[in-house]
């Protein structure tokens, strides 16, 4: 999707709030001995008090409104019996969609007590994402994202899961460009447009370099390759020439 007029950006902006509120709503419940369906549960109210619906669902008939990973579980955890402990790295990522138009975002969180190590990993995924939007700007190479992430990863001794990427979004829920690498990729040549809708969504791992499914009967949820702790933060966002506008933020 590019972006043409300021309604569409608003619109865009309305459901990604929305998808943040849900995020912000959710994690502030997260506490040893909740499940995951209770925090979907949650999440769902979100979306449907603010007029939008989840878009996992809406697109892929997901069994759940929300996508909630923990662990091993790298991304597309189904909500479910499981009952969140002390120590637990735990993944929320909503998408949703409103009159429309999709917004996507996601964040990891470390339920207390945790070791530095974890709470290391969380901090600096969040600046891999952040190392991701400052690479934004109309005109320059899409393949700079997941160059400068990558840059991060190896300074901080990190991996990159580099079968999970960012996507274009707007009008589908995954929309062209279908793949934006967060990884170094030498044959991604394409130049960020002005108004392109997308998201930044680094997969930033303690020793993992794919998702994979789990061979269990389960469809959906996809685990570390080789098993490790790792994190994902994810904005959706509209590249400007002055950079990006990130869209899915609480207020």
């Amino acid at each position: 999707m590019i972006v043409t007029t300021e309604e569409e950006l608003q619109r865009l902006k309305d459901v990604g709030r929305i998808c943040a509120i849900a995020i912000e709503t959710m994690a502030k419940a997260l506490e040893p001995g909740i499940t995951t369906a209770e925090l979907d549960a949650i999440g769902r109210k979100v979306l449907e008090d603010n007029g939008a619906e989840s878009a996992p669902e809406f697109c892929y008939k997901f069994p759940g409104a929300t996508c909630i990973s923990v662990n091993e579980e790298v991304a597309h955890g189904i909500p479910g019996p499981r009952v969140i402990q002390a120590g637990d790295l735990v993944n929320i990522d909503v998408s949703a969609v409103k009159d429309g138009l999709f917004g996507d975002a996601g964040a990891s969180y470390a339920v207390p007590p945790v070791t530095r190590q974890v709470e290391k990993l969380c901090r600096d995924g969040r600046r891999a994402l952040w190392t991701g939007l400052q690479q934004v700007k109309t005109g320059k190479p899409i393949a700079g994202i997941g160059n400068a992430i990558g840059a991060f990863a190896r300074k901080n001794r990190y991996t990159l899961i580099q079968n999970l990427s960012s996507h274009g979004i707007g009008l589908t829920l995954h929309d062209d460009p279908k793949e934006v690498p967060t990884w170094p990729d030498p044959t991604e040549t394409r130049v960020i447009e002005e108004g392109l809708v997308f998201t930044i969504e680094p997969f930033l791992s303690l020793g993992a370099d794919w998702a994979e499914d789990g061979g269990n009967g389960d469809p959906w949820t996809l685990y570390s390759e080789p098993r490790a702790l790792t994190v994902q933060y994810e904005h959706t966002i509209v590249a400007t020439k002055n950079g990006p506008i990130i869209l899915t933020l609480p207020s």
